[in-house]
């Protein structure tokens, strides 16, 4: 299987990551016109297992370095496969919420404050599940990182009570999906070899995990999805009747959608053999400012902000660069 060779290299999969995980997210807007986002998920959920599957069967069975996907999965143990697929149900619980939170508040609030949260917590759960890196400076980095966080909620609150119909209920799901997304990349990386080119008997190679992951999200969208489309955060509830009668570019964009952030998802898993899961998972996560960049400038969401507040949103985003920047400089 391929397997990175240096931090370097790992440092850059971790910016394909970035870009991934803050970009994926213009596919439910594009959708959003005349497709629900319950709708919209099922098309991103199916997403990511193709890819995961992608994956697996082409980098993940080549190469001589680690276990191919298909012997991997032949030896794997059910305590790690469990572990992978738990990973997937938690993320998938937390990511339902945020994108939630992104069809009310938009990309440049759910994306800062609940990724910044799963920043924060991810960072520090994985840091302590396997200490690798400075802890010096990824607590200043993560420092800066809530100071963005608080600045974002700040434009956000300012905007809202300046606009009507901007409602805090997508504040208050982009917090809640934060908190319990810090917790998902644990159980991913658990699952794993830490030494991707000595595969451990019984634990998982880096792209079978993420095929279990990717299984575990597909799994719990029948509970998880099914009950929001009965009990929607806003509007009435929609039907599996409805989802079937989509067009076909509805229902590509979603996928798109899904296939793009599970890139993402392989570049991280692949990297933290180099980088640490701290690290990995924690610049990965500056997908944030790729997704307040596309909520600002492109989708113009704070155009009815009232003045100051794009003083407020440059101090956000400067304080999530050099917050990252310190967190590369942490290995």
């Amino acid at each position: 299987m391929f397997i990175i060779e240096s931090y370097s290299t790992a440092v850059i999969f971790c910016i394909v990551t970035m870009f991934c995980w803050g970009s994926w997210a213009n596919t439910q807007k594009l959708a959003s016109g005349n497709w629900r986002f319950e709708l919209f998920y099922w098309d991103y959920v199916i997403g990511i297992l193709i890819m995961s599957l992608v994956f697996a069967f082409t980098l993940g069975s080549t190469g001589e370095g680690g276990r191919n996907f298909l012997a991997d999965i032949a030896q794997a143990d059910s305590y790690y496969i469990k572990s992978a697929v738990l990973g997937g149900i938690i993320f998938n619980a937390a990511n339902i919420l945020l994108g939630a939170a992104i069809a009310i508040a938009g990309m440049a609030v759910a994306f800062p404050v609940g990724i910044g949260i799963a920043l924060v917590w991810g960072v520090a759960v994985n840091y302590f599940a396997n200490p690798v890196g400075n802890f010096t400076l990824l607590l200043l980095g993560v420092t800066l990182v809530i100071a963005a966080i608080l600045l974002n909620a700040f434009a956000y609150r300012r905007t809202a009570s300046h606009s009507q119909g901007v409602s805090s209920k997508g504040l208050a799901l982009s917090i809640i999906a934060g908190v319990m997304m810090g917790f998902f990349y644990k159980f991913v990386a658990d699952s794993m070899f830490p030494n991707f080119e000595n595969p451990e008997p019984g634990k998982l190679s880096p792209y079978t995990a993420v095929v279990f992951f990717s299984a575990g999200i597909l799994l719990s969208n029948f509970l998880f999805n099914t009950l929001l489309m009965k009990r929607p955060f806003v509007g009435d509830p929609v039907n599996y009747r409805q989802y079937f009668k989509g067009s076909s570019k509805s229902h590509l964009t979603g996928i798109l959608g899904g296939a793009i952030w599970c890139m993402g998802m392989a570049c991280s898993i692949l990297a933290s053999d180099k980088a640490g899961p701290a690290i990995s998972y924690g610049l990965g996560q500056g997908a944030t400012v790729v997704a307040a960049l596309w909520g600002i400038f492109i989708w113009k969401e704070f155009r009815n902000a009232p003045k100051g507040t794009s003083l407020i949103l440059y101090g956000m985003l400067f304080c999530y660069m050099i917050g990252l920047g310190i967190i590369i400089a942490a290995r």
